[in-house]
């Protein structure tokens, strides 16, 4: 595999040092780059505590990432209410976020070798808590443009009542981890000489006609027919 020559390779720690299925591994950093820009669903693992009782908790999350961002080898932000426990939690602890995109349903001619063609990251690291307030509203612009590019650009300003019920984490890039499965079936020989089908079932993101709501006025404006015929 070629690397990309200006980027630092993945799984850069023994966290993320892929063990199983290291024939799925991606070193490519580009790689992650573009699943991240790709997908549109991150999910938060951290550990939360109740009642003196401590437990795994993964919630869905938007996201988006600033590669020139504050933290090592780019910035990946989450956001959520202020009053969110898990908010508390995460904060200043060790966090896992994955994401994934499903590209194909893999039908072997076995139980054992049916499968799914894939992308999936894990990214590891210490969550912070943006304060800094121009950071902050960068970043939920950044959340805003990745699910429909361009669009923080045509709305008001948030204003301080909506910051102050914001809360955004930052994660760094640098510890991180990526798999990738994109072929067939991978059958023994007498399983395939048996006759059964084998083959996959593309799986594609797709997106309708945007749906205006009751008290929409004017067109559908060009970012959103953009974004709904980019899906």
């Amino acid at each position: 595999m070629t690397l990309s020559p200006t980027l630092p390779p993945l799984s850069p720690t023994p966290r993320t040092t892929v063990g199983r299925g290291r024939n799925r591994m991606v070193e490519d950093r580009a790689e992650l780059h573009r699943l991240l820009a790709d997908a549109l669903i991150a999910h938060l693992g951290v550990t939360v505590a109740r009642d003196g009782v401590s437990h795994p908790l993964v919630l869905p999350a938007a996201y988006a990432v600033d590669l020139d961002g504050p933290d090592l080898d780019g910035t990946l932000y989450l956001h959520g209410s202020v009053a969110a426990g898990w908010l508390r939690t995460a904060t200043d602890s060790t966090v896992c976020v994955t994401v994934t995109e499903l590209d194909g349903l893999v039908a072997a001619r076995s139980a054992f070798h049916h499968s799914m063609n894939y992308r999936s990251a894990v990214v590891i690291g210490a969550a912070r808590l943006v304060d800094d307030e121009d950071e902050r509203r960068r970043a939920l612009d950044l959340i805003v443009d990745h699910m429909i590019p361009g669009r923080s650009a045509t709305l008001r300003a948030s204003t301080r009542k909506e910051l102050a019920a914001t809360a955004v984490l930052a994660v760094s890039l640098h510890e991180a981890s990526m798999k990738s499965r994109g072929e067939g079936p991978v059958d023994d020989a007498e399983d395939i000489e048996a006759g059964v089908w084998g083959g996959v079932i593309p799986v594609r993101r797709t997106a309708g006609d945007p749906v205006p709501s009751d008290d929409a006025s004017g067109p559908v404006p060009a970012d959103v027919v953009r974004r709904a015929a980019s899906l």
